[in-house]
């Protein structure tokens, strides 16, 4: 039997969504931007999906933005608003936490002669709010916060973090990566003080290659994408539509049961967390309880390198990740478990595991009765 437990690098699609993706694939699969009838009806899945995405978060359909994903989304949020708003400052706000798709085109911007400061966190992962408060100035037009840690789970306090940002300088746009807390987690960006936000269809059942940003009416940002004016001219290229409504669909179908699901999670976290804690030399990451997000845990089982626990694993048919997926596969440490000051035996030797609505107790049962059964044997393999 297999155990999916990498929710956070991608979620399997609702199988609603896959037929539904399939039928505009095979029978209405016109492009949006025609005049037939084809072209009329494509248009609507278009429009529907964005009504979808507005009412979720409260927001004016024309204030939602398809994209390819969460990593342009994220690109386009920096890197357009800092373009646009270049004149007014050139001081950007970070932290040391963030995602490499906030980290690398904040990288880009600094090299094009912006000046960044990037926020330490505490040991469970948590932003300062009066720290950042004191960080912004009459010169910052932008600051970036990811509502979710991807690879520990901490819930960052973005509606304080919001408040006090625009206390400081109204005139700054605040940006939230929100790729691991939509559809796990309330999110009303008007009230929160969020500008920009970054969606990713498929971590909540959507198809890949689809996602969204958010982009609160007036707020300044250039198109990066230039070519046939889709989108208001602010995101060119042929609609994707199957994505579109695809993810559109999956986002209603989280969001309708957000608190069952949340809940439902929680205590797959609590039942996960209580086992890893009986164990020997296994070291928990973030914030405990429902102070994290419900679906991330992160430990480090020392003395076992992640690779090969992640693989004695996967013989089991458990499926887990070593850190994020996005960076897993190089060599460097964890950007994220350094500024928390985890130890390097403590970076060498962590495991996320992610779940989902379908996780179920049993999962997580057997997950623990295989890690007390292998862990010993690997830890005794590589002693010297």
């Amino acid at each position: 039997m297999e155990i999916y437990l990498d929710n956070s690098a991608t979620t399997r699609a609702y199988p609603e969504v896959a037929q539904l993706v399939t039928k505009l694939m095979l029978e209405d699969y016109g492009n949006p931007s025609a005049l037939h009838q084809k072209g009329v009806d494509a248009e609507q899945y278009l429009r529907q999906a964005r009504e979808t995405m507005a009412k979720i978060l409260k927001a004016q359909e024309k204030e939602i933005f398809f994209t390819s994903g969460g990593t342009e989304s994220n690109n386009w949020a920096l890197v357009g608003t800092a373009l646009a708003m270049q004149r007014m400052g050139k001081h950007i706000i970070t932290t040391q936490i963030e995602h490499p798709a906030v980290q690398a085109p904040v990288t880009f911007l600094e090299e094009l002669g912006f000046s960044v400061t990037r926020l330490g966190v505490d040991k469970e992962g948590m932003v300062d709010p009066e720290e950042l408060e004191q960080a912004v100035t009459p010169e910052t037009i932008l600051v970036s916060v990811m509502f979710v840690n991807n690879e520990i789970g901490t819930v960052e306090p973005v509606a304080e973090l919001g408040e006090r940002i625009k206390r400081k300088n109204p005139s700054t746009v605040f940006h939230v990566d929100a790729i691991q807390a939509f559809g796990k987690l309330p999110i009303c960006p008007k009230k929160m003080n969020i500008d920009l936000l970054s969606v990713s269809g498929h971590k909540f059942h959507g198809p890949k290659g689809i996602g969204m940003l958010y982009v609160r009416e007036k707020t300044k940002i250039r198109p990066l994408i230039l070519g046939g004016g889709q989108q208001n001219g602010m995101r060119s290229g042929t609609d994707n539509v199957p994505g579109a409504a695809g993810m559109a669909l999956a986002a209603k179908m989280v969001c309708d049961h957000l608190e069952e699901y949340r809940e439902h999670m929680y205590r797959i976290r609590e039942r996960l967390t209580a086992g890893l804690e009986q164990m020997d030399d296994v070291v928990l990451h973030g914030r405990k309880g429902e102070q994290g997000a419900p679906q991330i845990v992160n430990a480090s089982f020392l003395g076992v390198r992640s690779e090969v626990l992640l693989h004695t694993l996967e013989s089991e048919g458990i499926y887990v990740s070593a850190g994020s997926a996005c960076s897993s596969h190089k060599r460097a440490g964890s950007p994220t478990l350094t500024a928390i000051g985890a130890s390097k035996a403590e970076r060498e030797s962590s495991v996320r595991f992610s779940f989902c609505e379908t996780t179920t107790e049993e999962d997580i049962d057997r997950t623990l009765e295989t890690l007390r059964r292998v862990i010993p044997m690997l830890r005794k393999f590589t002693r010297k």
